[in-house]
């Protein structure tokens, strides 16, 4: 919208807007499995209809390098079946495999889905366009509850840095 008003005519300048806050997918997605967020994290689109797929590439290997906690969304569509595969595969030379990745579907409505796997065992067919995506960082753990959901954190402290 903000963009459109930009762009629009000098009265649309002048329009009465309110942006209200909410919470977003990854934050929702994040609070039903613990807290990956904890430390450093991103969000990035893995849509490239509005920035080329080189770009997105670029920031998923930065990202993944920097020790970001990554939260992925548009992972998938009829139109881009193809883009979180590649974008895993990507991640899989810079991240353990044991690294894991939590896929949340459709947070907070009757048909949620919230699981966990690993960075080694995570299957694109596993998402469509109603999942978020978080791919934990190096230090991101996973807590396994005897007959309840595990918890997936990433240590408020960073781990040192080598040189």
């Amino acid at each position: 919208m903000c963009e459109e008003i930009e762009a629009g005519p000098a009265s649309w300048r002048a329009l009465d807007i309110e942006i209200i806050p909410g919470i977003t997918a990854m934050l929702a997605v994040a609070a039903r499995i613990g807290a990956p967020l904890g430390h450093d994290f991103c969000a990035l689109s893995l849509s490239d209809n509005l920035k080329p797929w080189e770009l997105i590439e670029r920031r998923l290997d930065a990202a993944a390098t920097a020790g970001f906690v990554i939260a992925l969304y548009n992972p998938v569509s009829r139109a881009r079946p193809w883009q979180f595969g590649a974008a895993i595969e990507r991640l899989r030379r810079h991240l353990p495999p044991s690294t894991p990745v939590v896929l949340g579907r459709a947070v907070g409505r009757a048909d949620e889905r919230v699981s966990v796997a690993t960075l080694a065992a995570a299957d694109a067919a596993s998402a469509d366009m109603a999942t978020l995506v978080i791919v934990g960082s190096r230090e991101t753990r996973v807590i396994a509850r005897s007959g309840r959901s595990p918890l997936v954190y990433t240590p408020r402290a960073a781990a040192e840095v080598s040189a």
